[in-house]
């Protein structure tokens, strides 16, 4: 179909409320996916501290570097998966091979062996990597180009993914004390189950109308080894499942003191760092600095991740061992983040749009700065919180909700307006490779979730299970505090070479 034909049929499309209908179906298909994903990270901890580990005294350095690369292969892996779409599978087919595997993988964690513990990861990483990137980019094709409905339907696509990610830690953390961890994980899987059911039930009622559909029926059927592209793909996908079960589950150090994710990593890193160095030295004066100021936007997001993403790992611990919770358990503690973020997202963003009327909205730089400032000031509560532990080493709940109230605050003032901002200040021609860069931003974070995490682990003399203390409240708020000052360090840091940023930027905001 032509372009300009694809162009009318999404202009006289059915719409509800103003929007295609496709939108609401994958509204629901992303909610529970991400319920999936977040129903099961906040269990994926203390599952294999108490019960895949619990006879080892190392559990929380172990349970870390698994979590660690996991992570990391979970939020690299749509880098290959997004590819594959563009150029053989479309959207459609992408995102129902990713659930596919996602289900399963979730379903396989409920089986009580340690052996499927490392294969149903393997498959969450896989599929992870056909569904994540394809949906979002398949809710952007279902406007006509200039449709200016389409940003308020990303917000609507995004609420989803936070009431997922709000209510799963709560029902799958409630399954998981009233009747077992494996509870938890079967119902993270009913929802991908459930995501992957609206998806399939939007294809055949045909509400996605032309979208989505693979990019060349020529290349679709193109035969490798004899086999079709698309039976090769998915075919190569749960191939690729034990290879990367068996590098989660080499947590062993291999290289010195680095893992085989590690390594992968450090390649990974080498290889980014010298194509920029190649097109810094390229770029006119303009485009190079404001491509130093994308680089630079892009490690400081990828600190703030790092220290985010402990909330699945020691902060979920710490909430577990040290804090004196009521009405929710430690897993539960994990919908706190999503919880402020669907409070607070429309009102923040109401707040930019008037301020830009008057012309006041900070410049990037400044909200960069003020986002590190909260990320240091909710690890520096939780610090602070050490002078209110009882005689067992308890806490009041208040410091871990108030934590995560500062961090959601500072989500709001970096995430949102990152992801446009690297493709205002990337030169045109690497504009698709600097958005993967920034996506694998995520997939870094993790890598300081491992440090962190490692520098963290408490060990049990005697080989059992570790217990809250005093001992462990003093190791926890004790790193949180250097955590503190990194984060404020990076703040005053940005704030002091803002004015740089900002000429750099030239004419972007």
């Amino acid at each position: 179909m032509s372009d300009q034909s694809s162009t009318a049929s999404l202009e006289n499309g059915p719409r509800f409320l103003g929007h295609p209908v496709g939108l609401f179906y994958l509204f629901f298909a992303e909610l529970w996916e991400r319920f999936s994903f977040y129903g099961m990270r906040a269990l994926l901890k203390l599952y294999m501290i108490y019960k895949v580990f619990e006879s080892i005294g190392n559990g929380d350095e172990v349970s870390t570097i698994i979590y660690a690369s996991y992570g990391s292969l979970v939020y690299a892996s749509p880098i290959v998966g997004g590819r594959i779409a563009d150029h053989i599978l479309g959207y459609r087919r992408s995102i129902t091979l990713g659930g596919i595997l996602m289900a399963i993988g979730h379903f396989v964690l409920a089986i009580e062996n340690d052996y499927a513990f490392y294969i149903a990861l393997a498959f969450i990483v896989v599929g992870n990597g056909f569904f994540k990137p394809n949906i979002s980019t398949f809710v952007g094709s279902l406007y006509p180009k200039g449709d200016k409905s389409k940003d308020s339907g990303f917000t609507i696509f995004y609420m989803g993914i936070n009431i997922g990610a709000f209510a799963s830690p709560l029902l799958c953390g409630y399954l998981a004390e009233a009747y077992g961890y494996h509870w938890g994980f079967g119902l993270a899987g009913v929802g991908m189950a459930l995501g992957l059911l609206v998806f399939q039930y939007g294809i055949r009622k045909g509400v996605f109308l032309d979208q989505g559909l693979p990019p060349s029926e020529e290349r679709l059927n193109k035969k490798v080894l004899g086999i079709p592209n698309k039976t090769f793909v998915p075919l190569m996908a749960f191939l690729f499942v034990p290879l990367i079960a068996l590098i989660i589950s080499n947590y062993h150090y291999l290289f010195s003191e680095s893992t085989i994710v590690d390594v992968i990593f450090m390649a990974m890193t080498v290889g980014i760092l010298g194509y920029l160095i190649y097109v810094l030295s390229q770029a006119t004066k303009e485009e190079r600095g404001k491509l130093i100021v994308a680089i630079l936007i892009t490690a400081f997001m990828t600190m703030f991740w790092g220290f985010h993403e402990l909330s699945g790992d020691t902060l979920t611990i710490f909430a577990e061992r040290n804090v004196s919770l009521s009405i929710i358990n430690a897993a539960q503690t994990n919908s706190l983040n999503p919880f402020f973020i669907i409070l607070f997202s429309i009102p923040m963003s109401w707040i930019w749009v008037k301020l830009s009327n008057r012309g006041l909205n900070p410049r990037t730089p400044f909200k960069f700065a003020f986002g590190l400032l909260l990320l240091g000031l909710s690890f520096l509560l939780l610090a602070f919180s050490r002078n209110f532990g009882d005689a067992g080493g308890q806490v009041p709940m208040m410091f871990l909700v108030g934590m995560y109230f500062l961090i959601s605050m500072g989500e709001l003032f970096m995430s949102p307006v990152g992801l446009s901002k690297i493709t205002d200040l990337s030169p045109a021609k690497i504009v698709a490779f600097m958005m993967g860069v920034w996506f694998l931003s995520s997939a870094y974070a993790f890598r300081i979730v491992g440090a962190v995490g490692k520098a963290l682990a408490v060990t049990s003399e005697d080989g059992g299970t570790v217990t809250g203390s005093a001992e462990t409240l003093a190791i926890y708020t004790d790193g949180f505090q250097n955590i503190a000052y990194i984060a404020i360090g990076a703040s005053v840091l940005v704030f002091l070479i803002s004015p740089l940023m900002n000429r750099w930027m030239s004419d972007v905001h």
